[in-house]
């Protein structure tokens, strides 16, 4: 269920000084929240990049370190999906509001258009703004992923053959039970959110954000009697590896780690949620329709 903030008066701005136009796009988004007062704060790798740049917008902006998120309102991630997905991994547990702009392509996660920027964020400023609550998926550390604040993933964690490896064998557990062997490239773990991404282009089913599931889904499988399936996402899922390799790849909403072949991963549902933002009457079926012509006839 939706819920509705309308107290805005700290922002961080966190982004991708990589997408083209940051800088313009930065200065403008930065300018309309100074002129209604409110406290910007700046990660320090954008603000480094706009101090070198454009350092005249900074004026009365602080720098920003991760653990300096306490007390902010909003986070605004400026750039597209996967600068949102950073930018989540940058909120961790502190389940502070993330608001996107896009400055990417498709922008699925991200409500506000870069040609927009100045009247949308007035119009957040002024009606507030509702977020839906969207869950994670915890791993494990294992192999490469050693830092557990890292292990979480809002869309996906995918067990990935290497690329000069044969296929891999999967054999999953759920709650303890034997589900079976994905003899396969891969098998993806995908919350709700993460359907319209990976999960999408393996053939799996879409799911209402709000829905308590998550999708197992093989990537290109080597027989045709495996399909994706979908589960309850209080079960613990364990997976273990068997290859000819002696490595496997872990990507977690893609950023990948190297994992010892016949390692066992444990993953379940994260203990906290991403709050994701959007304008007063977004709704995620039209999103559907207009990010990915659902329905539309070609």
């Amino acid at each position: 269920m939706a819920e509705s903030f309308s107290q805005i008066k700290n922002v961080a701005v966190s982004g991708s000084i990589h997408k083209v136009g940051f800088a313009d796009a930065a200065s403008e988004l930065i300018t309309t929240l100074r002129k209604h007062g409110i406290s910007v704060h700046i990660e320090s790798k954008v603000y480094s990049f706009l101090k070198k740049n454009v350092p005249d917008v900074l004026a009365e902006c602080s720098e920003l370190e991760e653990k300096s998120l306490l007390g902010m309102d909003l986070v605004l991630s400026l750039g597209g999906d996967g600068t949102f997905l950073k930018t989540s991994q940058f909120v961790g547990a502190l389940e502070i509001p993330i608001l996107g702009i896009n400055l990417g392509h498709l922008g699925f996660l991200v409500d506000i258009s870069g040609d927009e920027i100045s009247s949308a964020i007035e119009t957040v400023l002024a009606e507030g703004f509702i977020t839906e609550r969207r869950s994670l998926l915890l791993m494990q550390p294992v192999g490469e992923c050693t830092d557990p604040g890292k292990c979480t993933a809002l869309n996906e964690i995918a067990v990935l053959k290497t690329d000069s490896s044969s296929m891999i064998k999967v054999h999953a557990y759920v709650n303890g039970e034997f589900l079976c062997t994905y003899r396969a490239d891969g098998l993806i773990v995908s919350t709700p959110t993460g359907s319209t991404a990976y999960a999408m282009s393996v053939g799996a089913s879409i799911l209402d954000p709000e829905s308590q599931d998550i999708i197992l889904a093989p990537v290109s499988p080597h027989t045709l009697n495996q399909r994706p399936i979908i589960i309850p996402d209080d079960k613990l899922i364990e997976l273990e590896i068997e290859g000819r390799s002696s490595n496997c790849i872990v990507s977690l909403d893609g950023r990948s780690y190297r994992c010892p072949i016949g390692s066992k991963i444990s993953i379940r549902k994260a203990p906290f949620s991403v709050l994701v933002a959007w304008r007063k009457g977004h709704t995620y079926f039209h999103t559907l329709r207009t990010k990915l012509m659902w329905g539309q006839v070609q």
